[in-house]
């Protein structure tokens, strides 16, 4: 890879074909209609006005793809970001306001130069500490608040809070208006239309065809002027670029936690859109570039005026359905946008907010999964705990839905310390196979009169030297007449100071009672460590085996002599 394609990894792009323009031109203009409707509604799910949406699906879906790593991924409004932005400035400020708009434009770009720098840092594995149990409990938990807090303009009640949400229902109820029941045609219709188009129609652009519906019919009644809840007046022309307005040094500081966990998330979900479908040129998936990516598509969609973008699962994979075969596709995607915001925006001042409210609710509904609690619960009771923790933490601190992740995170790095310092640690016999195993389990004899072999599952560190130093010590305690400690070091990965300094120990004392230390497979970068300490020369090559059947057979005629 030459600096240019470091630096510009379009350059490396495959020369197009004319038939591959055509199947990317019609992928793209597919994903771009779907993609125009989606970003209207992900605007107003993230606060913003309805115009921004669309800007955050111009610009940003240009960078993400021309500076990323799959050349397939759809970069631009998605519905959990822009969750974790409403709840992130709830706290802050009034949604659409214009003190909301620039705290979106600030953390839009925060998240941005996070990821930016993990990407160019090669720091990309750190969004592998972000478990899956973690993303589980904190998508369906999102799930749910996505779509509790759509309730209110899908069925055209007040959005003053449940109580007054609960006060208009029974209002409505009890005495129904022709605009609140065009509300209901509008918000749940769309919503049974767009199931059955899913499973009856899926090749059809529901989405695109809810929204022309909606929008003709509501220019026709004059929904609006009956007090119905539109879209309103979306400003036609491109965004301009320009630098946010100045905020407070307070203000700065409430954004970095949100802005790092929608780094975080919004990569993972961006991960698993990529890592889900194959490059159509075989390229690798390399997760540091997709940073770099991301991470600038965020920092131009804050540029353009608009909010927090990531990767879209459903619009990558509708990419990938209708044939796309390259990059390319997003760039005729973004084109489709382009087009409506020079052209189109007059006709979406009449599209109903039910009807957004439907388009944001009907894909949430695939993100609650709970048999994926059934299989954490299963898998690792661990895992288990951390998903329903993160899933019932991140449901009770709305806004604050980054307690969620933080909770869950400590959790799962609780248990996983925890289980790192109390590895498998057993002691071995020889079984009628001729192998070593677990004396207990099987119920075996030793492996020779006078021997204690043991096997320690993980690397020797400052969490588990401790645990081998005592179980040793409390077994001569208990057996005196032990000659030789055996340490079956097939598992042992590694070992660090702690570890080294423990054998050392171990083995002085061993040798002042007259038990004899020795060690079977060995690996290199352990015996190195050993090496490096002076360990090697202490123990002696008599006592380094190098596997258990020459520990086996030497151990049982040393015995045997001594005896």
């Amino acid at each position: 890879m030459t600096v240019w394609t470091r630096l510009l990894p379009f350059l490396s792009w495959p020369r197009p074909t004319r038939r591959a323009l055509r199947q990317d031109l019609f992928a793209g203009v597919t994903v771009g209609l779907v993609l125009i409707p989606q970003a209207l509604a992900y605007a107003t799910l993230a606060g913003m006005p309805p115009v921004t949406g669309l800007y955050a699906a111009l610009l940003p879906s240009v960078v993400g793809i021309l500076w990323g790593s799959s050349p397939l991924l759809a970069v631009g409004p998605v519905a959990l970001t822009s969750l974790l932005t409403f709840a992130a400035l709830s706290p802050m400020a009034t949604p659409e306001s214009g003190e909301w708009v620039t705290l979106a434009i600030w953390l839009a770009i925060y998240a941005g130069l996070i990821q930016f720098l993990l990407g160019a840092l090669r720091l990309g594995l750190i969004a592998n500490f972000v478990s899956n149990a973690v993303i589980t409990g904190f998508l369906n938990a999102a799930a749910l608040i996505i779509l509790v807090s759509q309730l209110p303009a899908l069925l055209g009640l007040d959005g003053g809070g449940w109580g007054a949400a609960l006060d208009s229902l029974t209002h409505h109820l009890a005495h129904p208006d022709l605009t609140w029941l065009w509300t209901l045609a509008f918000g749940p219709g769309a919503m049974l239309l767009l199931f059955a188009q899913r499973r009856l129609w899926p090749k059809l652009p529901g989405v695109l065809v809810v929204c022309v519906l909606g929008i003709a019919v509501s220019a026709t009644l004059g929904y609006a002027a009956l007090g119905g809840s539109v879209a309103g007046q979306v400003p036609a022309g491109l965004p301009l670029l320009h630098w946010p307005d100045a905020l407070t040094l307070e203000q700065h500081r409430a954004l970095l936690p949100a802005a790092l966990i929608i780094a975080l998330i919004s990569f993972t979900e961006a991960m698993s859109s990529a890592r889900s479908l194959p490059s159509p040129d075989g390229r690798l998936w390399d997760q540091n570039q997709e940073l770099v990516g991301q991470g600038l598509a965020k920092v131009a969609s804050g540029l353009s005026g608009a909010f927090p973008v990531s990767g879209s699962f459903s619009r990558t994979a509708l990419n990938r359905y209708v044939g796309a075969t390259s990059g390319w596709s997003a760039l005729f995607a973004a084109l489709c946008t382009v087009l409506c915001l020079l052209f189109l925006t007059g006709y979406l001042q009449h599209l109903p907010r039910a009807i957004l409210a439907a388009i944001i609710m009907v894909p949430v509904f695939n993100l609650i999964t709970p048999s994926a609690f059934v299989r954490l619960w299963r898998a690792s009771l661990d895992d288990g705990i951390v998903g329903i923790a993160t899933f019932v933490v991140t449901l009770v601190s709305v806004p604050y839905l980054h307690w969620g992740v933080f909770t869950g995170f400590v959790l799962a790095m609780l248990f996983f310390l925890y289980r790192r310092a109390h590895p498998r640690l057993i002691e071995l016999g020889l079984h009628a196979a001729g192998t070593l195993r677990d004396r207990r389990l099987h119920n075996l004899p030793p492996i020779a009169p006078g021997v204690l072999a043991l096997r320690l599952d993980a690397s020797l560190t400052y969490l588990t030297a401790p645990l081998l130093d005592r179980f040793i010590r409390e077994r001569l305690r208990d057996e005196p007449d032990l000659r030789v400690v055996l340490i079956c070091a097939s598992a042992m990965n590694a070992m660090d100071a702690t570890g080294a300094d423990t054998l050392e120990r171990l083995q002085a004392d061993l040798h002042a009672r007259g038990v004899r230390l020795a060690f079977s497979g060995v690996k290199k970068q352990v015996r190195d460590v050993m090496a490096h300490t002076g360990l090697l020369e202490r123990f002696g090559e008599a006592n380094l085996f190098v596997n258990n059947r020459d520990a086996i057979e030497a151990l049982g005629e040393t015995t045997a002599t001594a005896t």
